[in-house]
C-alpha cells in the first residue's frame, strides 16, 4: 500500500487542535474523514507536529497509506475537494517511503509568532495575530530572546499538561524582528515542549513593553518554575510553517517506526 506524504495548510480557528478529540471537531479527523470520502477507506493520518486549538499552519507535514491508483496531484484535488467547507487545504502530495514518517523522520520544526503592534482594533487579522496596544521594542525583544536560545531546562515555559519526556531542549533560533506595526517572532528547533513558543513569545512581549527587563527573563528560565512565567502569547498568532526532513539523514527500519508507533503519548516528544 502506498504511502502519501501530505502538506497542509489550515486555519486553526474552527478546531479544538490537530490531533483527534472526542467531543470536538479537530484537522485530522477533517482530513481523515475527507480521505474516507474519496475510497471508503479508514485511515490514520500522522503529522510532524500537534497544533492547539486556534493555532494556524502554513505547511503542516503529514502521512498516510492510503490504498489507491490515483496520481498524487489527483488524490490532493480528490481529498481537498472532501474537506470542504472546512479551512483546511492540501497544497502537496506525494509517494514517499513506506519507512519515512512525518513525526519520527522529522529533524527540525519552525513556527513564526504574528504580534500586531497598533492601537486601533484589527479587522484584516482578527484571530490571525495578537493584537498588543502597548508600544513594543522589538529591538529589545530580540535582545531578551538570545537568552533563551540553546540548550536549556525550560520548565518555566513548559505547560503542565505537557508529555514531553524531559523539559530540556536546544531552541536552535529565536529572532524578533519589526515590519512596521507588525512584530514577527521565528523559534526554529528540533522540537518543542507543549506551550513553550506562546510562553516564549508572551515573556518577550514583556520585554518589550517595558514590564519585564532582559534580565527578569533570563531569572525565569533559569528558575525552572511555571510560577515564574509572565504570560502566555493566545494562540491564535501562532504559525506552524515548516517540518524540516533530512534526505540523507539514518533511516528508520520499520521495526523502529513500528516501535515509535507504539509508545504511550507521555514516552513521546512533542
Amino acid at each position: 500500500m502506498p504511502r502519501f506524504a501530505l502538506t497542509l495548510e489550515f486555519d486553526g480557528g474552527p478546531f479544538f487542535g490537530f490531533q483527534r478529540q472526542k467531543d470536538g471537531p479537530s484537522i485530522q479527523r477533517s482530513v481523515e474523514t475527507a480521505i474516507h470520502g474519496v475510497n471508503g477507506e479508514r485511515v490514520a493520518l500522522h503529522s510532524a507536529g500537534r497544533t492547539d486549538a486556534g493555532v494556524h499552519a502554513v505547511a503542516m507535514r503529514c502521512h498516510c497509506d492510503i490504498d489507491t491508483r490515483l496520481a498524487p496531484f489527483r488524490l490532493m484535488g480528490a481529498i481537498n475537494a472532501h474537506l470542504r467547507p472546512d479551512p483546511i487545504a492540501v497544497t502537496q502530495c506525494e509517494v514517499v517511503p513506506a519507512h519515512w514518517h512525518a513525526r519520527f523522520s522529522c529533524t527540525g520544526r519552525r513556527y513564526l509568532y504574528r504580534i500586531v503592534n497598533r492601537r486601533a482594533p484589527l479587522t484584516l487579522d482578527r484571530d490571525r495575530a495578537w493584537q498588543v496596544v502597548a508600544a513594543a521594542d522589538a529591538e529589545a525583544m530580540h535582545r531578551a530572546a538570545q537568552r533563551l536560545v540553546g540548550q536549556h531546562d525550560f520548565t518555566t515555559f513548559r505547560s503542565a499538561h505537557c508529555q514531553s519526556m524531559s523539559p530540556v531542549k536546544t531552541l536552535d533560533r529565536l529572532d524578533v524582528e519589526r515590519f512596521g506595526e507588525e512584530i514577527h517572532i521565528h523559534a526554529a528547533a528540533r522540537s518543542f515542549l507543549h506551550h513553550q513558543v506562546r510562553s516564549m513569545v508572551g515573556c518577550l512581549a514583556l520585554v518589550g513593553m517595558g514590564r519585564w527587563s532582559e534580565e527578569r527573563l533570563a531569572s525565569a528560565l533559569e528558575a525552572r518554575d511555571r510560577q515564574q512565567l509572565g504570560l502566555n502569547a493566545p494562540p491564535h498568532g501562532l504559525y506552524f510553517m515548516e517540518a524540516i526532513y533530512s534526505e540523507h539523514g539514518p533511516e528508520r527500519t520499520d521495526e523502529q517506526t513500528h516501535d515509535q508507533a507504539n509508545k504511550t503519548p507521555q514516552e513521546r516528544d512533542r
